[in-house]
This record gives structure tokens, sequence and C-alpha cells, in this order.
């Protein structure tokens, strides 16, 4: 189910969308057969980049923060997924505790926390915000700029079981990435519902691993809608343990980078793409200090290398080594209010339940729009269907671009409930 939504439409990929419309009760069934195989991750985000020639994710997110920015209209959506993904897990659920980033929440967190709450407790559950950050040592409550207010408590560790003073809750949501560990206050709990698990925290989560099970579903869809997969696939290679203040570190880098160039050079040959290819450099897992790195010619590294020496310059310590990924750069032709956007597809269980625009006057279309200086442009929201329109002609119907986003995004949810089950602990040990 994907929203109607009102948008200026650019930079069509109209055989594309003219394929996925055709084919749509293929996909639908396609997608059913697999979630009666696979669990989908309890709720996602995807950023997917529409170049014009290609459409395809850049960035899947397990513990989405924005729910803020999704329109009061598409609160019923997220509402319904969230009753169904609790009913799978815990039917007679009555208490739900959401743990939210440590550290100091800024207003706009806070108002994703809020809006998580209101979904949850509108599915009919009793819903408490518990801080596992050692700096809260008492209940907090935080005034929001609605007019809104939202608590904070320390959480309560018991033998067996998680939760807060005269609060024992059945299921337990995680809206925080663990990207700095995973605590023990949150290990060996054993008789609640720990969502998503602790293995899709950047501890043991791979980007490079979920874009290899993201080769792995577009290959498939790719069949059944008779389309070649890297029209909506990324290619990518993995640079591990790249030491960037060493001069062998940096040529790794440089080899993969010229790798994945040649191979996307090969593709836009075959296709008489007439744009500059160009690739991004960012870390594998979790975040590192050099960020997104453009890189658009095998022969020009400079500005990576510019980037390395200002992060280098006057440090004690030098950077730390970490494993890279570097991926086909793929360049958006949206626009809203002449800035560079991306749209953002936001899922529950395995439905899609809304999205938004990420736009940045300040980056250009081939560079990362998940920047400081970022904007949140929510898609407006028409009453009248929340269902494509067949028959009409590719590029010119918002609900019919919508849905291929959808099923874009839904197919990246699917390689992460791939890829959570490939680094699922317990059934490796089982193995």
């Amino acid at each position: 189910m994907v929203p109607h939504l009102i948008t200026a439409l650019t930079g069509p990929i109209n055989e594309l969308e003219q394929r996925v419309l055709d084919s749509m009760p293929a996909i639908e069934r396609w997608f059913r057969l697999e979630w009666m195989e696979h669990t989908p991750p309890f709720y996602s985000s995807v950023d997917v980049r529409n170049a014009g020639f290609k459409l395809a994710p850049v960035d899947t997110n397990l513990f989405p923060s924005g729910w803020n920015n999704l329109t009061p209209q598409m609160l019923p959506l997220a509402v319904q997924a969230a009753m169904a993904a609790i009913e799978k897990i815990c039917p007679e659920a009555r208490n739900l505790l959401v743990i939210p980033e440590n550290g100091t929440p800024s207003s706009y967190y806070l108002a994703n926390l809020a809006q998580l709450q209101r979904i949850f407790n509108m599915a009919g559950l009793n819903v408490r915000l518990g801080s596992i950050d050692p700096a809260l040592k008492k209940t907090t409550t935080f005034e929001l700029q609605s007019g809104e207010s939202i608590t904070l408590e320390p959480v309560i560790r018991g033998k067996r079981r998680l939760g807060l003073k005269d609060f024992d809750p059945c299921t337990i949501l995680l809206n925080n990435d663990l990207s700095a560990g995973v605590p023990g206050i949150l290990e060996e709990i054993y008789e609640q519902y720990l969502l998503p698990p602790l293995h899709a925290g950047w501890p043991t989560r791979r980007k490079s691993t979920h874009f290899k099970c993201y080769e792995e579903v577009s290959k498939r869809l790719g069949k059944l809608l008779g389309v070649d997969p890297w029209l909506i696939y990324p290619l990518f290679d993995r640079c591990e343990n790249v030491n960037l203040s060493a001069a062998a570190g940096l040529d790794s880098l440089q080899g993969q980078i010229d790798a994945v160039l040649a191979r996307v050079k090969r593709k836009y040959k075959e296709y008489g793409i007439k744009e500059k290819p160009f690739v991004v450099v960012k870390a594998d897992y979790g975040t590192h200090e050099l960020g997104f790195v453009t890189v658009r010619d095998a022969k020009d590294t400079q500005g990576l290398h510019d980037r390395i020496q200002a992060l280098s310059a006057g440090r004690k310590t030098p950077l730390k080594s970490h494993d890279f990924l570097v991926q086909e750069g793929v360049q958006t032709q949206e626009h809203v209010h002449g800035a560079a956007a991306e749209p953002v597809v936001y899922m529950m269980d395995r439905y899609v339940v809304g999205g938004f625009y990420r736009v940045h006057a300040g980056r250009s279309v081939d560079e990362s729009l998940h920047s400081p200086g970022a904007g949140y442009v929510p898609l407006a929201f028409e009453h009248s269907t929340q269902l494509p329109q067949p028959g009409i002609k590719p590029g010119a119907s918002v609900p019919n671009r919508f849905y291929m986003y959808g099923v874009i995004g839904r197919l990246a949810m699917l390689a992460a409930s791939y890829e959570l089950e490939a680094t699922d602990p317990d059934e490796q040990d089982f193995e």
C-alpha cells in the first residue's frame, strides 16, 4: 500500500515504470511469497535515488528516526502496519518500551520519538521511553515546539528483564543503532522481544553485506520484470581495514575506486549514457570521520586526499583503520524548490507507510544529501486513492511513480531480511 502523493515529477524513467506497472500483480505475488519465507525488519527506511536512467537505493536504515516527517494523513497506514507487526510478534502485548539514542536529544529527534509513541499508542499499546544512557540519572521531561512534552526515564535492568519503575514491557523497541557498541544492559534478555535484534546494530551490520543481499534480490526481480537488474541496483565493492594514514591503504582504496568506476563506465557505454560516472566512498559500518566522499574520476582522487589531510592535520593519533564501501554513485534528478532532493521511503513490517523528500540546497545532484543543512519536505497526501493508476502514460502519474519507489523500498527491505538471517548469531550457532 503506497500513499497517493502530490509532488513534481522530474527525470522520468518511463520504460522501467511501465514494466513495473505492467507487472504489478506478479510483483505483489512475488513479495507475498517472499514474506512467507522471510521475516521483514520491524521497521526501516530507504533512501532512493532517481537518476532518470536508473532507480536504486543508496542506504537502508534499520533504526529509522525521521518519523516526525510523515504527514498526519499518513498516520493511519503506520498505525495499521504497527498493529500487524505487533500482532505477529506478541498478540497479547500491552506495554512497549522504546529505547532512544544516547546523548542530549535534539528537538528534531524528540519530535521523532513523540511520533513513534503516538503511532504505537494508537495501535493499542502503553508506550514509554526508557533511556540506557548512563548520563540520564532521573526522569526528565522535554517540551517540544509543538506544545507537546515527552518523558525519558532511566531503564532498570532486572535479572532477566528490562523495564522502568512500575512498567514491565513485553516488547522493547530499539530506536538506537548501537553505533557505540552493544551495552551489557541489553544483552541476555530472553523473556522479552527485542526489536530489531541486536545484530541489526552497527557492531555486527555491514553495508556491503546488505548490498550483496540486495544484488541477489534485484537480480530475481529483474528477471521477473525482464529488465537488467543494474537499472535498480548500485554496483559496489568493499575495501577492508584501510589505514588512511598509510600510502598502502590509500593505494588499496584507489584500486577499488578504479575497479568500480570501470564497471560503471562499461554500463554507461552499453546504455549510451553521456553523464560522467562517479563513486561514493563511505564507511562500511556505522560512521567514520571521512564521511561521504564523491570521486568523479579514477585519476582524480584529490578531493579524497584533501579530506584525509584535513582530518589528519594536528592530530595526536592517526585516523583509525576502517572498512569502506566504494559504491556506484546514483545522481538524483529529483528537485524540490530548485534544490537537489531524494525520496525516502518509510516502512513498517512489510508495508510502505509513507515518505518524504530529503532536500539540500547546498549539494549537487551527485553528492550525498544526508548531511548537515538538509531539509525535509513532507510529501503531500491526497485522500482520493492509495493505489497506482494503471493505463496512465508513464511519467504522468504521481501514484504510479511512488508505487515504483515503494517497490524499490520493499526490495531493499527484503534484502535487509536476508541480511539479518545471514548474520543471526543464534542461527549460526545452530548450524
